[in-house]
């Protein structure tokens, strides 16, 4: 059997639910064809195939349907390898000396990776039918009246306009001067539906439509079809810029990156297109310049404005060794940056990838009204074609009467604006959450985020900044002042995790540290060196201890210290016992509002940490949370289960890597991170800038869209309801029942639209 492969496709001017649904039929009908994703708002296709298939027959297929298709570039991906647990890396959680130690460190870049972008594509072919398909991208890349469609709604309103001149004028010749009106819109209209009915989309709505308006010429209606016709290219006219702001809302975001950049070579710098940058090559960023490519910071320091990335709007300051995101704004000083990825998959580029083919995976709602759609078409031109025969056969009515009737229900009953529904609302809210930072894999999950009941946290990098901090300094012998700037003469140039918090603090309070000399590192115990003559240690308690003796007093200090969670180094200057400085991983700043969002939401939250229980009920404490510490991996995954079991909807957070069997095992689970290849291509959903309470703004959005989605239902369903009864009434005619679907559609894609409004802080 041959092996199964996926194939990406951009398709250019669908802009209706009704567009998918003819090239979903079509293709799906193609030999070696197993499985296919359309996205509307996303623009593109997936193709799930054979290694035997035709590729070229499939991009004709489409492009007979009056769309044009390019293949998105690079190899076809293989599917159907089995789902591994966030790269399948069960890292553990152990904690040595109180801390986690910063589990977020060093990812690799993945350069080689291939996320062959978006900009790449090669038209598969050219030979689409001109005119077929009146929706193109007219409306979402310039102005509406420059596209074929816009046109063709100007030239078909004018016609109208001549044609009511003309009736007016001449009224013997009126009835045909409204037909030649009607057909001026109607010929491209009726090729759409004889094409996709041939591509097994009997019926389309372009079908409906045509048979509406020849069957109103037919009962001496040609002035209501023209109108009617008018009316149905004004209304997707209306689809395809409504629809074009979705794509825009997430397409623009790589817009964001620069065009162009200043490379550094050989100590000279030169302007190159920032898609040419290679990994490990060295770019300068001025200030107030965009970065154009995801980096590492080789030299100075800046204050970084991320909310382009992350929706995060206080610019956050960042120096050496920082990490920086292509399309964010340098502040106020000169940038030194190594690329550490290229511009095919930098993060914006990565997001857009993953938000496109997030909006290709069905939600299960969206699957049960494509299912429902399936019989319902059929069922209205049943109901149709009753209304029009039986009262005139059976009841006495007057046939043209009936035959009118029965036509406006053909219009009314197209299920565009019901198929859309969904799919708007969801595309609408994946975009919204992705320029928030907040990446969400699908309608599935974005469904599933709003039933969540319980909600369990990894301790470090999730609710902490996975770093120690100075906490305390403590002063014994010497001024707090003496204390920090002796340890921090005795830590400069050490890349130890509590070596760095001494440091940063020392930086913080611009205090001036002096050179040292014989510096000694005591395994296990400390450090020593000669600071301005004198010899100064600089190590944990007990080995301090083991130098000169302790008081009560000082003991006692240092053992609250330690009762805290907090772990305690202590400076001896010559022979006095200086004083002492307290570091932990403190809690993000956010962490705190952000779980008591989710607990004012009526969610169970629980951090599971591979901790001490000493460390972690501290940080437990200070944050209000229950904690379950010093856990193995499969301990989490084992008591993610057990909260299942109790019928609890679990989302797992965590920085998904070490916590890969439990984010698995989790209804939902979501990797904490500032954009590395396992936060956005692992668990379910991931939070860019790790703050805790976009956990809760996901929860929050996902309940908004399923209201939008109830929403849509209604307004669909309720349009058509009424019209029905009006038309069968005799209230309403032809030209109404044309509101009832692209009015409704409009109605629909402008409401799901509110989604991209900004989100709610937590």
């Amino acid at each position: 059997m041959a092996e199964a492969t996926q194939t990406r496709y951009r398709v250019e001017g669908m802009d209706c639910a009704s567009c998918a649904a003819k090239i979903d039929t079509a293709v799906r009908r193609m030999p070696g064809v197993t499985d296919v994703s359309v996205s509307v708002t996303a623009g593109t296709m997936t193709v799930k195939h054979d290694e035997v298939s035709d590729l070229t027959a499939i991009a004709k297929k489409v492009t007979g349907l009056g769309y044009s298709v390019s293949q998105i570039a690079g190899k076809a991906a293989l599917v159907a390898k089995p789902k591994q647990a966030c790269c399948g890396h069960d890292h553990g959680d152990h904690s040595h000396d109180g801390h986690d130690h910063a589990k977020h460190g060093e990812h690799d870049d993945h350069a080689d990776h291939d996320h062959s972008g978006h900009d790449h594509a090669k038209p598969a072919t050219k030979d689409a039918v001109e005119g077929l398909h009146g929706h193109d991208h007219g409306p979402t890349n310039g102005p509406w009246w420059a596209s074929k469609k816009g046109r063709l709604t100007i030239l078909s309103g004018a016609a109208l306009v001549i044609a009511y001149a003309v009736g007016h004028l001449m009224p013997s010749i009126a009835s045909y001067a409204f037909i030649v009106a009607m057909l001026i819109g109607l010929i491209p209209i009726a090729r759409r539906a004889i094409m996709a009915a041939m591509a097994g989309t009997p019926f389309s709505i372009e079908m409906l439509m045509t048979i509406a308006a020849i069957g109103a010429v037919i009962i001496n209606a040609g002035e209501e079809a023209a109108a009617v016709v008018f009316l149905f290219l004004v209304g997707e006219l209306l689809e395809g810029v409504a629809a074009g702001k979705a794509r825009q809302s997430i397409q623009s975001l790589a817009a964001l990156v620069p065009k162009e950049a200043l490379l550094e070579e050989n100590g000279q710098t030169r302007s190159v297109p920032a898609e040419s940058l290679a990994v490990g090559a060295t770019i300068l960023v001025r200030p107030g310049d965009r970065i154009s490519a995801d980096g590492v910071i080789l030299s100075g320091e800046s204050a970084i404005d991320e909310a382009p990335v992350t929706g995060e709007s206080t610019p956050v300051r960042k120096g050496v060794d920082e990490k920086v995101f292509a399309g964010t704004i340098n502040g106020d000083a000169a940038l030194r940056v190594r690329v550490t990825a290229t511009a095919a998959d930098n993060t914006i580029a990565r997001v857009v990838k993953l938000v496109e083919e997030a909006q290709e995976s069905k939600a299960p709602t969206e699957r049960f009204i494509d299912r429902f759609s399936r019989y319902y078409t059929p069922g209205v031109v049943v109901v149709a074609a009753l209304v029009a025969i039986i009262p005139p056969l059976f009841l006495g009515g007057v046939l043209g009467e009936w035959v009118y009737k029965g036509l406006a229900i053909l219009l009314i009953g197209c299920p565009c604006a019901l198929v859309i529904s969904t799919p708007a609302a969801i595309a609408a809210s994946l975009s919204a959450g992705a320029r928030r930072g907040l990446l969400l894999k699908g309608g599935a999950v974005l469904e599933t985020l709003g039933t969540i009941t319980a909600v369990a946290l990894d301790k470090t990098g999730t609710l902490t900044e996975g770093k120690p901090k100075v906490t305390d300094v403590l002063a014994f012998g010497h001024s707090e002042a003496d204390v920090l700037i002796f340890a921090a003469a005795l830590e400069t140039g050490s890349s130890h995790p509590l070596a760095k918090a001494i440091l940063d603090r020392a930086a913080a309070d611009k205090v001036a540290v002096p050179a040292v000399s014989d510096a000694k590192a005591l395994g296990g115990k400390g450090v020593t060196a000669t600071v301005n003559g004198k010899a100064v240690f600089l190590g944990s308690p007990q080995a301090a201890g083991d130098r000169i003796a302790l008081s009560a007093e000082q003991t006692a200090a240092i053992t609250a210290l330690n009762d805290e969670g907090k772990t305690v180094s202590v400076l001896i200057i010559g022979d006095t016992l200086a004083g002492a400085i307290a570091m932990r991983d403190e809690p993000r700043a956010d962490a705190k509002s952000g779980l008591k969002a989710l607990t004012d939401a009526g969610i169970k939250i629980v951090m599971l940490t591979g901790d001490n229980k000493r460390t972690a009920t501290a940080i437990g404490k200070q944050l209000g949370i229950e904690v379950r510490a010093e856990l193995m991996p499969e301990d989490k995954q084992r008591i993610v289960g057990e909260m299942k079991q109790q019928g609890f909807v679990v989302a797992k957070v965590g920085d998904g890597i070490n916590d890969a069997p439990a984010l698995a095992a989790a209804d939902i689970g979501i990797a904490m991170g500032g954009g590395t290849d396992v936060a956005l291509e692992t668990a379910d959903a991931a939070v860019l800038h790790g703050r805790v309470g976009d956990v809760a703004q996901m929860i929050d959005l996902s309940k908004r869209t399923m209201g939008n989605i109830r929403q849509n239902i209604t307004i669909a369903l309720g349009l058509k309801a009424v019209f029905l009864v009006t038309t069968i009434a005799g209230i309403t005619g032809l030209w109404p029942a044309i509101l009832a679907d692209t009015g409704a559609t409009v109605l629909v894609t402008i409401n799901a639209l509110r989604l991209l409004a900004p989100l709610r802080s937590a």
